[in-house]
């Protein structure tokens, strides 16, 4: 417990820090809830113009995937974390590279707490407009709906330790490349469109075409966002359901073990620049 012990404070410290720009909370939900209504309207206009092509979806399920995506937008790893960048440009990285802990570690529980923190407050606020005052307004058709069962939610909650894990991770192979290269912004502009559209917040994955089902399952992507979302919709149930989490922990182990082997070569190598 020692060992952790300074990786839980690291989380916890951060944690409490970014939970404190409510400002920020309120401008991200109210963005996120205008686009979400947006979004709703055009799948409404969709479904009721071509049920057929809907996919493995029903309207229900898809507006809640809708919304839910919304709610956890901030956990969706569109780039690296800033912080990290910032002292990469300053010279400040020297600063973790002297402290008596795992550098991987001491990151990866950073970049866990900034992307939990912006999004927890965020989600709440959506539920509470999507889950509960929509319905209130009579609009319970567009509505964020509940899991179906006790089994689906606890899944769901599984699924999203998982999300963070993996997403954490993806965090970690770009704070590196930030790294490598002296500067996060590139690399952030590549990924962040790769990401938008392979984690299902563009269109939701069950939408594309049969025939990349099986790809856009199985890439690492989907476990950042559509695995989750479609464990809560009831999209994904049982053994289904069980290989996406399988998916998540593989590929959280996967990028976990990529970054120690990069971070093991870049910090045999690092250059600092600032003063």
């Amino acid at each position: 417990m020692d060992a952790v012990r300074p990786y839980g404070a690291a989380f916890a410290a951060r944690f409490m820090l970014l939970l404190q720009y409510r400002a920020a909370a309120l401008a991200g939900f109210a963005t996120q809830c205008w686009w979400g209504g947006i979004k709703v309207m055009v799948y409404a206009a969709f479904f009721a113009a071509a049920p057929a092509a809907a996919g493995s979806l029903s309207l229900s399920q898809t507006i809640t995937y809708i919304w839910l995506a919304q709610a956890l937008l901030a956990l969706v790893p569109w780039g690296g974390d800033p912080e990290i960048g910032q002292a990469v440009r300053s010279g400040a990285i020297c600063y973790d590279r002297l402290r008596p802990l795992d550098t991987y570690g001491w990151w990866y529980a950073r970049a866990a707490a900034w992307m939990t923190a912006r999004a927890l407050p965020r989600a709440a606020l959506m539920l509470a407009f999507a889950g509960v005052l929509l319905p209130l307004a009579g609009l319970e058709a567009w509505s964020w709906r509940p899991p179906q069962s006790p089994a689906q939610a606890g899944l769901f909650a599984a699924s999203a330790v998982l999300l963070v894990a993996l997403s954490s991770a993806w965090v970690m192979l770009l704070n590196l490349a930030a790294v490598r290269f002296l500067d996060e912004r590139g690399v952030n502009a590549l990924t962040a469109s790769v990401i938008i559209v392979f984690s299902g917040n563009l269109l939701p994955l069950p939408l594309f075409p049969d025939w990349m089902q099986g790809f856009l399952f199985v890439q690492p992507f989907a476990g950042m966002l559509d695995i989750p979302v479609r464990i809560y919709s009831g999209d994904l149930t049982g053994q289904r359901a069980l290989a996406g989490l399988a998916l998540q922990a593989g590929w959280t182990l996967t990028f976990v073990a990529l970054g120690r082997l990069w971070m093991r070569r870049v910090m045999g190598r690092l250059q600092m620049q600032g003063g």
